[in-house]
């Protein structure tokens, strides 16, 4: 038995020709639409299919979805994914956690690491990695604060100052030429 797409208005046929031709519409859209405009003009499933390449399941499916449910039928479905892996109160925990001092959770450090916070939580039960952590605070616009390294400049302007003389069993250095 063959599939037929019904007789369309010429506002439809307009619409649907406008559809198959566009530059601006999806790819798949626009396929889908080109595979029922080739139905309208009396082309049956198997000569659609030869003509675009396509599988003559794909083009009997997409003709009977249009036929079931018009131009709404050309758009995909929306598909459900694969479910959040952590649910909105752990990852509303992590953010909590790491906007919190850890002096304040009785913790012996003044800042957060990304492996403390990894090992706190983990103790809290909630077992994350660093990349997803780092993945969260991004998502939620936070930003890791830089960790200051030995070779920028000094904090303290006064180090100098306050560490006081260097010994003086340490020759100093020549200046270079």
């Amino acid at each position: 038995m063959a599939i037929r797409v019904q007789d369309l208005s010429d506002e439809e046929l307009e619409k649907l020709r406008t559809m198959a031709r566009s530059r601006r519409l999806g790819a798949g859209l626009v396929r889908r639409a080109q595979i029922v405009l080739h139905s309208v003009e009396g082309l049956t499933a198997p000569a659609i299919s030869e003509r675009m390449d396509l599988c003559g399941e794909t083009v009997r499916y997409w003709l009977k979805r249009f036929k079931a449910r018009g131009f709404d039928g050309l758009e995909e479905d929306v598909r459900s994914g694969r479910p959040p892996t952590y649910t909105a109160a752990e990852r509303s925990a992590v953010i909590d956690t790491a906007l919190t001092p850890p002096a304040e959770l009785g913790l012996p450090f003044a800042s957060w690491t990304l492996d403390r916070l990894v090992a706190h939580l983990s103790e809290k039960g909630i077992g994350m990695k660093r990349s997803r952590i780092a993945e969260i605070f991004v998502q939620e616009g936070l930003k890791w604060r830089q960790e200051e390294t030995w070779f920028g400049a000094r904090v303290d302007p006064d180090f100098a100052k306050k560490r006081g003389q260097l010994s003086s069993s340490t020759p100093p250095r020549r200046r270079a030429a």
